[in-house]
């Protein structure tokens, strides 16, 4: 505990004296306002914080400052305990898609380049500077949250439990929430657009393989805005994360080799192998997608038309139109229910369905099936879709049998919390951790920090 003390303020010490002289012109002494461990937070990173939240949007209920202290705190505990975890990595190119995340919300939301580098005093250059090592930091500690919670579970009981638990006052309020399938069909790409996509990968592919940068050619042409910004290069991924297809071959390139043309649900590809880590590969691609004649759109429309006219006719069931003609696998098998990535569940609020659904949905009748409209899929290709609607609940106290999901959902939200509370807790009390007088009035989540 001495030498972590002495450690700090040695550092800290270190820290004014360096700012003093850097600064010298202005006058300006950063003021170290916290230490945890041997890891410093300044005043300025405080303020640098204030200022990106409010570019954000992002509001903070409270004194704002106490509370990005603490959140700093928390960082700052975590990322310690980030840097000691080797399987806790941050590459490039998650801080460069982070980053662009960033610097595109600040732009939509002040203005032009010009008047964000107005907003913070600072160019571009010098901003993605800085925020370079904070999103690189902010990445690691997100990694290592996820890891001290990666393990909570809910079992029935502990939510049976828990509900019984809840007072009438908490018992929450269930929105009204439907259920509904729907069946996709996509339209034909024409012989002469698929050929002319593949004409110009292998040519692309000749390019590189004559001394061109695939990098480049995926920064002009490639049209998977995940990837393009960043030379079409992927993160590391294992053969499960990725497209059959497209895992057969990039798997079997040879370091820096370039494939022959792929083809995915997402497109026609060309692959380079960068980097073999045991079962996961790095690569970069290019994406191109085949442009849909407006004949071919008309024509999928006449036809899903047709079979929606069968359904309501009952010539055909809505399952076996759904099995016989979806192009959607995830839930053709299924008569077509749509349910939710995140949570798993198939019943939804009106706000968390896709705006082209819910705009359609929203009048319809219970065992009704909609006429069709033109929609992207989940791998942002143009296709027709009709929907049927399931089921619609109206607004209701949340009830054991019709809102497990939602409570189950609820209830482990709150262990996650619990437990992630309890890890920070334990983590202070061994860590060394002083706070300035200045925020002795704080009214942390956890006052601890003030030992």
């Amino acid at each position: 505990m001495g030498k972590n003390v002495l450690k700090s303020l040695l550092l800290i010490g270190t820290i004014i004296l360096g700012h003093e002289v850097s600064n010298a012109q202005d006058k300006i002494i950063d003021q170290v306002l916290a230490v945890v461990g041997s890891n410093p937070i300044l005043k300025s990173d405080i303020e640098t914080a204030a200022i990106d939240k409010q570019a954000q949007g992002i509001t903070v209920k409270g004194d704002a400052k106490c509370v990005i202290l603490e959140e700093l705190l928390e960082e700052k505990l975590l990322l310690a305990e980030a840097e000691l975890d080797t399987l806790i990595t941050v590459t490039d190119n998650q801080i460069n898609q982070q980053m662009d995340r960033r610097m595109n919300y600040f732009i939509e939301n002040i203005g032009s380049e010009k008047e964000v580098e107005k907003y913070f005093n600072k160019s571009i250059v010098q901003l993605k500077a800085e925020m370079s090592e904070t999103i690189k930091e902010k990445l690691k500690t997100e990694q290592m949250q996820a890891k001290i919670i990666a393990k909570v579970t809910a079992t029935p009981s502990e939510v049976r439990q828990y509900y019984r638990s809840l007072s009438q006052k908490e018992i929450p309020e269930i929105g009204s929430q439907l259920e509904y399938a729907q069946i996709t069909m996509l339209p034909n790409i024409s012989e002469k657009e698929d050929l002319n996509i593949k004409a110009k990968l292998r040519d692309f592919k000749k390019r590189v393989e004559n001394g061109d940068n695939f990098a480049t050619l995926a920064i002009m042409y490639s049209e998977d805005p995940g990837s393009a910004r960043n030379g079409g290069e992927m993160d590391y991924v294992g053969r499960a994360m990725l497209d059959p297809t497209f895992a057969t071959e990039a798997f079997n390139l040879k370091l820096n080799q370039v494939s022959k043309v792929v083809r995915s649900e997402f497109g026609y590809h060309i692959i380079q192998l960068m980097d073999r880590k045991g079962e996961k590969i790095k690569v970069r691609h290019i994406l191109l997608r085949p442009k849909v004649d407006p004949k071919e759109l008309e024509a999928t429309k006449f036809r899903i038309d047709s079979l929606a006219d069968f359904v309501r006719k009952g010539k055909l069931s809505w399952e076996q139109s759904c099995y016989l003609y979806s192009s959607d696998k995830s839930t053709r098998n299924n008569g077509g229910l749509v349910t939710s990535q995140h949570s798993g569940s198939s019943k939804f609020e009106m706000s968390e369905i896709d705006p082209d659904v819910s705009k359609v949905i929203a009048n319809m009748n219970i065992g009704e099936t909609s006429k069709p409209f033109l929609t992207l899929d989940d791998k942002q290709r143009e296709v027709y879709k009709i929907i049927k609607l399931n089921n619609k609940t109206k607004s209701h106290k949340a009830n054991l049998q019709e809102d497990y999901q939602k409570l189950s959902e609820m209830f482990l939200a709150k262990k996650k919390e619990t437990t992630y509370r309890n890890w920070i807790a334990k983590q202070q009390s061994k860590t060394y951790i002083h706070v300035d007088d200045s925020y002795a009035n704080c009214n942390f989540k956890l006052a601890s920090w003030k030992k």
